[in-house]
């Protein structure tokens, strides 16, 4: 690969290799090599730019999860030398929350929760990225609901006039990375329509082999389309007026294996049916960054990973 250090095979295998260097191997100064100096990094909870605030996050999380593993499940890419590299990394991390910090005193509690990252990488180094971790499976394992936590966060923060605004429409979205365009007709189209048509009214989860899984924040897993539609249900139920886009697709096909694709998306509606997930509607404007993996077969879909941060959401909920 044209700029990157002759030790990786290929862009997968530089992606598994950083990522590994950087967390498992404690070698966390590495960011300032891998990361570029003025790179913007997204969450649902902000916008932050440069590599210094990716370091000190990484040194913060090591201190709570010291024994920090980083699972690489899958790298969904698209690149090459002329235009760069874009991947798609979706990791099982685990650790046991031994240190004083974000997530409150230790509780010796092992947990694990996926996390996935959109990165853009030129020269061997990541210069744009994207993150959505599964905090709502992180805290119930720590003890909390995704809604006590987001009430300490917002304590923490000054209150619900004065607490930081989460990542929305309005947040800085500049970048100097140009999506790879996918054909007409491809897994990437096919996918991407496959979650517009969730939000309509007469969706029906045909394109869910009758055997698909889902892989939802919370750990939680469905089987079967009827659990499926469950879970997505769950987020249209109570909404109204919902806006749903495909921000960008990445997409995989090797021989002799399964198309995959990745998709981040951007949600937002108006809290307004009452749920026994998200409890008594409030009528605010809510936003959701989510980013998705899917494996499809025969243009079906047989696995599926969703992601987004229900700590968020709830923030947004709970803050005036």
């Amino acid at each position: 690969m044209k700029g990157f250090d002759d030790k990786y095979k290929d862009f997968p295998d530089y992606i598994l290799k950083i990522t590994k260097q950087i967390w498992e191997g404690k070698d966390v100064n590495s960011i300032s090599k891998f990361y570029s100096k003025d790179i913007p990094v997204r969450s649902p909870f902000g916008v932050t730019y440069g590599n210094k605030p990716v370091i000190d996050a990484t040194f913060a999380t090591l201190k709570e999860f010291p024994n920090r593993q980083l699972l690489g499940e899958e790298v969904i890419w698209n690149g090459n030398d002329e235009e760069g590299y874009h991947s798609s990394h979706r990791i099982l991390s685990k650790g046991t929350h031994l240190g004083d910090g974000f997530y409150g005193k230790p509780t010796k509690k092992n947990i694990y929760y996926r996390v996935i990252a959109d990165c853009a990488c030129k020269n061997n180094q990541v210069y744009d990225e994207w993150i959505v971790r599964d905090q709502g499976a992180m805290v119930r394992q720590l003890g909390y609901t995704p809604k006590e936590f987001a009430k300490l966060l917002i304590e923490k923060e000054g209150g619900e006039t004065k607490a930081k605004k989460v990542f929305d429409l309005s947040s800085d979205m500049k970048s100097e990375y140009t999506p790879f365009n996918f054909k007409k007709d491809s897994i990437g189209e096919k996918y991407s329509q496959i979650l517009k048509n969730i939000f309509l009214e007469d969706y029906k989860f045909t394109n869910y082999a009758r055997a698909a899984s889902i892989f939802w924040p919370g750990n939680k897993i469905g089987h079967g389309r009827e659990e499926i539609s469950k879970f997505w249900n769950s987020i249209k139920n109570a909404l109204k007026n919902i806006n749903f886009s495909v921000e960008h697709v990445g997409w995989l096909e090797e021989e002799g294996k399964n198309s995959k694709v990745s998709i981040r998306w951007f949600l937002n509606g108006l809290h307004a049916n009452n749920t026994n997930e998200y409890e008594q509607a409030t009528n605010k404007n809510i936003f959701i960054m989510g980013i998705n993996h899917a494996e499809i077969v025969d243009g079906n879909i047989i696995r599926e990973w969703v992601l987004f941060d229900e700590v968020a959401i709830w923030k947004q909920l709970l803050m005036k």
